[in-house]
């Protein structure tokens, strides 16, 4: 069973790279479709596995559908808000996310009690197939191509009749003069009308970087770890997966023998306590947008995104206490409450770390946030596989009361590098400035104050 959910975990972390230069290319519409219809193909296989090779090959493919949820809602939040509703918008992608983590074994457990294991993907594969119909018929694309100083010369030609502007002379093809103070701002609605029914649901759309071989983009898109915005995200999330897996998998282990023999259903309810620290958490991750506002006011009205992570540095606290207060108590077979109780301070720790540095990560690098998050996808899968396949090994030798001491103390390592990005990224960002225009360059794309030659 670990192994698994570290096929699962693996599969996440490879589909991811191949799905979202798929998404620069074609547009987000269609790999968001592909991937709903992946994942569906892989309910019907779990729901019908009866041998190892089933088990192994589902979760695969499960992840491989899944892998794009991890870095395209990003992108369509990068497409469609500005910089002070990000951390909002993050913390809500996060509520939905963190729902199924959590109190999707909830469910689970109480449907494999009253209709047997395989009725927890039947019902799967029906919320799917919705989710499926409601994406053809009610997901626009969201990726828009930038537009030069001579493409809105000729703007009018790019746009079929019905999508004509209406302060465009039709006989003359050229925009006509404002005539009053009220309608004096009249350049970029001429030159950006909005797209007609067809195009906003057309099943590709083609995207600046789009003539460019495709494993050019993939090869871009990895390499992007190299900038350190980038290679810390990675750590954080990796970090936050890493331990969830380990909280998951003892869980269901552990917490099924006496002391506490807990059936199906108990295991499922013990996803509550980390489901309500994380709304908690990512209530507080919200006000992020609040905080750099206040911030950058104190800056003379400079905004840096390194003031997204001061709120990082509570949830590099308190995410390591919560592992090993659960870990501990579990282990000493303390009442069931303690456990809990440690759970909630890691889903309230995890949502506030995944929140900044997510946000934070957005800000840095907005145009090309889907390539970044593969980079961050792929280390943060990467780590959490390899320990998931390690860890009965460790547990068989170190014992369970040692492994959750090692893994606080590397979880307290690995958030506390929040520190020297809150003192130096600012620096490390201005040296890697050249090295970021020229990946911008290479996918056809413009830093934000630039413009297009």
């Amino acid at each position: 069973m670990n192994n698994s959910f570290a096929a699962n975990v693996a599969g996440l972390a490879i589909g991811c790279i191949f799905m979202v230069p798929l998404a620069v290319k074609f547009g987000r519409r269609p790999v968001y479709i592909a991937s709903t219809a992946i994942q569906l193909a892989a309910c019907i296989w779990s729901a019908r596995t009866y041998t190892t090779g089933d088990l192994i090959g589902s979760n695969v493919v499960s992840g491989v559908g899944g892998a794009i949820s991890e870095s395209i809602v990003q992108m369509t939040i990068a497409d469609l808000f500005f910089v002070h509703q990000r951390a909002r918008m993050n913390s809500a992608y996060l509520v939905m996310v963190y729902t199924g983590t959590f109190l999707a074994p909830v469910a689970a457990g109480y449907c494999a009690k009253a209709q047997g294991w395989r009725w927890i993907w039947w019902w799967t594969l029906i919320f799917i197939a919705v989710s499926l119909v409601i994406t053809i018929v009610a997901y626009e694309e969201t990726k828009y191509t930038p537009r030069t100083d001579s493409m809105r010369t000729r703007s009018h030609d790019s746009y079929d009749q019905h999508d004509l502007p209406t302060n465009i002379d039709e006989n003359s093809k050229t925009p006509l003069e404002p005539t009053t103070a009220q309608t004096h701002d009249t350049s970029f609605a001429s030159a950006s009308p909005k797209r007609s029914w067809k195009r906003r649901y057309a099943l590709i759309t083609r995207t600046p970087g789009g003539s460019r071989p495709f494993l050019h983009l993939v090869w871009d898109t990895v390499t992007l770890v190299r900038f350190p915005a980038v290679a810390y995200t990675a750590l954080m999330w990796g970090a936050t997966l890493m331990w969830f897996s380990v909280v998951l998998t003892t869980m269901s282990t552990y917490f099924t023998p006496p002391p506490y023999n807990f059936s199906p259903i108990g295991i499922g309810l013990m996803n509550l306590p980390p489901f309500i620290g994380t709304l908690l958490g990512l209530v507080v991750s919200s006000s992020n947008d609040w905080i750099i506002l206040k911030l950058s006011k104190r800056n003379r009205g400079i905004f840096e995104p390194e003031m997204r992570l001061w709120l990082a540095l509570l949830g590099a606290i308190i995410t390591p206490a919560g592992v090993l207060l659960f870990g501990l108590s579990m282990t000493n077979g303390m009442p069931w409450i303690i456990p809990c109780i440690g759970n909630a301070m890691f889903g309230f720790g995890s949502a506030v770390n995944g929140g900044a540095s997510l946000t934070y990560l957005q800000d840095c690098y907005a145009e090309v946030i889907g390539d970044a998050l593969v980079s961050v996808t792929f280390v943060r899968n990467g780590l959490a596989a390899v320990v998931v396949f390690a860890l009965t090994p460790w547990i068989n030798s170190l014992g369970l009361y040692n492994t959750f001491v090692c893994a606080s103390v590397l979880a307290w390592a690995v958030y506390l590098l929040t520190l020297p990005m809150l003192i130096w990224g600012r620096k490390w960002r201005v040296l890697t400035a050249a090295s970021y225009r020229q990946h911008l360059a290479r996918s056809g794309k413009h830093a934000p104050g630039t413009t297009a030659s």
